[in-house]
């Protein structure tokens, strides 16, 4: 009897965890991914709303390769009410094979959620669209803290398109921070 608990309290725990690093109705993620062109700073130019940038602004993402193949993620945003910057840093790795921009992030230890770049520049790698594992999470992000208005358009127009809320999308202020 109590194998089969563990048996049930293991099958639940994992099925939780795989069910936070999937990829969303519809959604693919981008193929012949190239780490080393991602890396850098990216810009945080619009969002859906979640808690743990509730509140930022200037926000910044930067991604390392690290030794082991891993990807160092440090995120960056200037708290309007505190008044500082706060920053989280977290790793990446890749959920499946390397040229698929399907990877998992961790800011919490052993727990991992989606990373899913379902949108590239694949020639300059100048803007992408990423998902989390539900359609709750939308982020546009670029190489520059401001973009054109056909850019926003674009990114507004597809994300539409998969079925996100773009009238619920947050626009982060670069500009003074």
């Amino acid at each position: 009897m109590q194998n089969s608990i563990k048996f049930i309290f293991l099958l639940f725990f994992t099925t939780l965890l795989s069910a936070c690093t999937g990829v969303p109705d519809n959604i693919q993620p981008v193929n012949d991914f190239e780490l080393n062109k991602y890396t850098g700073t990216w810009y945080e130019i619009a969002r859906l709303d979640h808690s743990f940038e509730r509140g930022l602004e200037g926000i910044t993402a930067q991604y390392s390769v690290n030794s082991d193949g891993t990807v160092k993620v440090i995120n960056r945003g200037y708290n309007t009410s505190d008044k500082k910057w706060e920053q989280a840093e977290g790793k990446a790795k890749f959920a499946g094979k390397n040229d698929i921009g399907h990877l998992e992030v961790s800011f919490f230890g052993p727990f991992y959620s989606s990373y899913v770049i379902f949108e590239l520049d694949k020639q300059n790698y100048q803007y992408a669209y990423i998902t989390g594992y539900n359609k709750e999470y939308l982020w546009f992000l670029s190489r520059t803290p401001t973009v054109t208005k056909e850019q926003l358009d674009d990114f507004k127009n597809t994300a539409r398109q998969y079925g996100f809320k773009t009238d619920e999308l947050i626009f982060v202020e670069h500009e003074g921070m």
